[in-house]
């Protein structure tokens, strides 16, 4: 099995191409290991090289939202108001504490992404 670390895009895309080839072998076989080991590499790599930036509280809302199939309304009585909603979600107010809690119960969020700081807009 003549598997080479990923120290390059040029191994990193080759390395993909093979997890794309290997992609329904079957597990504890020879190339079911070679697929674990080729998966494992192009994870690290992409941690080292191509790091995701820390959720946004706002944007993992409105992710779930959409993945949920939910309007503003929807977030109501978890939020409060609509014009609470708007407001929380247009980045004019902070969740508060117990907003967090009802997100994070209600929505799956969990409560470390929903405490990030992001910058709220001033008002005119």
């Amino acid at each position: 099995m003549d598997v080479t670390p990923i120290k390059t895009d040029a191994d990193f895309r080759a390395a993909l191409a093979e997890i794309e080839r290997l992609w329904d072998v079957e597990p504890d076989t020879p190339d079911g290991d070679r697929l674990d080991i080729l998966m494992t590499l192009v994870e690290a790599y992409e941690r080292r090289h191509h790091p995701m930036p820390p959720a946004d509280p706002i944007a993992a809302i409105e992710f779930m939202m959409e993945q949920r199939g939910m309007t503003r309304a929807d977030l109501e009585p978890i939020i409060g108001s609509s014009g609470r909603v708007s407001e929380v979600l247009n980045r004019r107010r902070a969740l508060s504490v117990s907003m967090i809690r009802r997100l994070s119960e209600s929505l799956q969020i969990p409560p470390e992404i929903l405490i990030r700081p992001y910058d709220l807009q001033r008002a005119a």
